[in-house]
């Protein structure tokens, strides 16, 4: 075999593993496929975990020798979760105290957002710190005072405990949509707002007619944010809401002993398992992968439509 041959056959292979700029080569690719595959894994991991276990009998749970594969699809953990978390009227509790709330802090953060990024008023840095601190500070740290407005207020054990704040932009983490859609409407050009006050419009109507179809992409990421964190609050709905009128899926599931207890009278607690208990964390999890799903389509949609550069 000639030199040549032989360079030109170590030029192939490492032309196949390294590529012409190191990043179109099979060995990087390989690297980058694996990095992902793991770390999918261990998102996907507890899910798959969580899903096995769930259509899993006492019986399977039990046997040491089936450890992920259940021996038949057994219903009876989701029959029995959907009756102990009494699900269709505990999700309509729940939508309420996390539906409306996200609803009405992503209105409220877009149009404090739009202030700012489109007023200059006296005092606007010290507001804008001001906010950026409703952020930084703990929520423990104001939990006593506002434990104690609200007291005074009637609000404790109210569903406008959650939607008040939210109405007044101090809901759940609310300085963070409003820098959202602070830096969003920041990269609007101002020539569209100038554009449409030669043709006459208010302010009022070039938010509505302007900014807000522009801002379609914020609108559905602070709102998915947002309801995927009142979703999950639990802290703030045992404080505020903890009367047994308003409670969540997920105070039923920190509570499931005693909600399986009221479902079944006389039952005995023995019978939870962990795959009831997987499986009630399923339905819990079922609305929001639904809803993401849905939103998934428009928010994309939203990027593309909204390409649009700053000044």
């Amino acid at each position: 075999m000639t030199r040549e041959k032989v360079n030109y056959i170590f030029g192939k292979i490492r032309h196949f593993l390294f590529g012409l700029h190191y990043s179109d080569g099979f060995l990087f690719k390989a690297i980058i496929y694996l990095l992902l595959i793991s770390i999918g894994f261990v998102y996907v991991y507890p899910i798959l975990h969580m899903v096995s276990y769930s259509f899993q009998s006492l019986e399977d749970l039990l046997n040491p020798a089936i450890n992920y594969l259940p021996s038949s699809l057994y219903f009876g953990n989701y029959q029995e979760a959907f009756k102990s978390l009494n699900y269709f009227k505990t999700l309509g509790t729940t939508l309420l105290v996390t539906l409306v709330p996200a609803i009405i802090q992503t209105i409220v953060a877009s149009l404090v957002g739009y202030g700012f990024a489109r007023f200059e008023f006296k005092g606007k840095k010290i507001w804008m710190a001001l906010l950026i601190a409703t952020y930084i500070i703990p929520p423990q740290v104001t939990m006593i005072p506002k434990y104690i407005m609200f007291n005074d207020m009637g609000l404790l054990n109210n569903v406008f405990s959650v939607i008040l704040p939210a109405t007044l932009g101090q809901g759940l983490y609310s300085a963070v949509f409003v820098l959202i859609f602070y830096q969003f409407y920041k990269m609007i050009p101002k020539v569209l707002d100038e554009a449409a006050q030669i043709d006459g419009a208010s302010r009022p109507f070039i938010y509505l007619r302007v900014a807000v179809p522009l801002s379609m992409p914020s609108f559905i990421t602070s709102f998915l944010f947002s309801f995927v964190w009142y979703w999950n609050e639990t802290y703030l709905s045992t404080i505020f809401m903890d009367s047994g009128k308003y409670d969540t899926l997920q105070i039923k599931l920190l509570k499931f002993v005693s909600a399986y207890q009221e479902a079944n009278p006389g039952g005995d607690i023995r019978m939870i398992n962990e795959g009831m208990r997987l499986a009630a964390t399923l339905l819990i999890i079922l609305p929001m992968l639904l809803m993401y799903f849905v939103l998934q389509r428009w928010f994309i949609e939203g990027i593309d439509n909204a390409g649009i550069t700053g000044e």
